[in-house]
């Protein structure tokens, strides 16, 4: 059983036991940690390239879930011609004139490529729904359809991973406060933020409506407690590779070639236009 205090009933998910550290995890550790992981997501990667496989990871969570530092992880290490990363843009007027997840429909994955959405179709079950960007029958239609549209996404080949990430209001507060207050965070902040922050329960809700209509056999979503990004993000990381069925592809023996001789160059006498060093 998991553990969720009254006041919190229907806000805060109920959390499995020991899923909650009493200290942050160092820095140190979450490198030495960290290491292995990118060798694996690697691996992952020349198997995708070489199987041809088609991989699609959602990330959805409220404002400062941590959403962008987890792509972060993942793709800190791999090529972006393999992995993809999207973060689609408000709509245009002819995008909002489409039937809603067209827009989304081409960014899937082709054969040998891992997509991944920062914000995905479920705009429309979240902030859309609670910001007033659509209507209720708007929203009421999508998450009776998406499950549809999922199952057609994985009988097509496609390996679809869906995570929310789940964070405390008290980490909530803390991380929009260091967005306000910190110069290199300050382009992070929106008004929509602040506009979602003080619509904590109605973001509860629309959560829990979206797992109740779109937590399927084919497309389940995986919740992933993020209060501290460094062991969130180490923990979505294993769970993405035990997901996928990628098998390490033998490494060639490579050793560096001799390199040329000089034979008669001469560096160039024009003058070149060097940095300043005052690192």
């Amino acid at each position: 059983m998991g553990k969720k205090s009254k006041d919190r009933a229907g806000a805060e998910l109920s959390r499995p036991d020991g899923a909650e550290p009493s200290a942050p995890m160092k820095n140190k550790e979450y490198r030495r940690l960290l290491k292995p992981l990118h060798a694996e997501l690697v691996a992952l990667q020349e198997w995708v390239k070489s199987s041809g496989a088609k991989v699609c990871v959602v990330f959805e969570g409220r404002d400062t879930a941590g959403k962008g530092g987890v792509i972060k992880a993942i793709t800190e290490r791999v090529s972006p011609r393999v992995f993809r990363v999207v973060a689609l843009p408000a709509p245009t007027e002819r995008e909002k004139s489409q039937m809603y997840v067209q827009r989304y429909l081409p960014h899937l994955p082709a054969g040998g490529e891992v997509v991944i959405f920062d914000r995905s179709w479920y705009n429309r079950a979240g902030v859309e729904r609670v910001l007033g960007f659509c209507t209720e029958e708007e929203t009421e239609h999508f998450l009776q359809l998406i499950p549809t549209v999922e199952r057609s996404i994985v009988d097509s080949g496609v390996i679809l991973l869906k995570y929310w990430l789940e964070v405390s209001e008290e980490q909530q507060t803390m991380r929009l406060q260091s967005r306000m207050d910190d110069p290199r965070k300050y382009w992070k902040l929106s008004e929509l933020d602040l506009k979602s922050y003080s619509r904590w329960y109605d973001y509860s809700r629309a959560r829990d409506e979206m797992f109740h209509l779109t937590d399927t056999g084919w497309a389940p979503w995986y919740v992933a407690i993020n209060d501290d990004k460094k062991r969130g993000r180490l923990n979505v990381i294993s769970h993405l590779l035990s997901q996928v069925p990628y098998e390490p592809l033998d490494r060639p023996d490579l050793t560096l070639p001799k390199r040329q001789k000089a034979e008669g160059y001469q560096e160039p006498g024009q003058p070149l236009h060097w940095i300043p060093t005052p690192y």
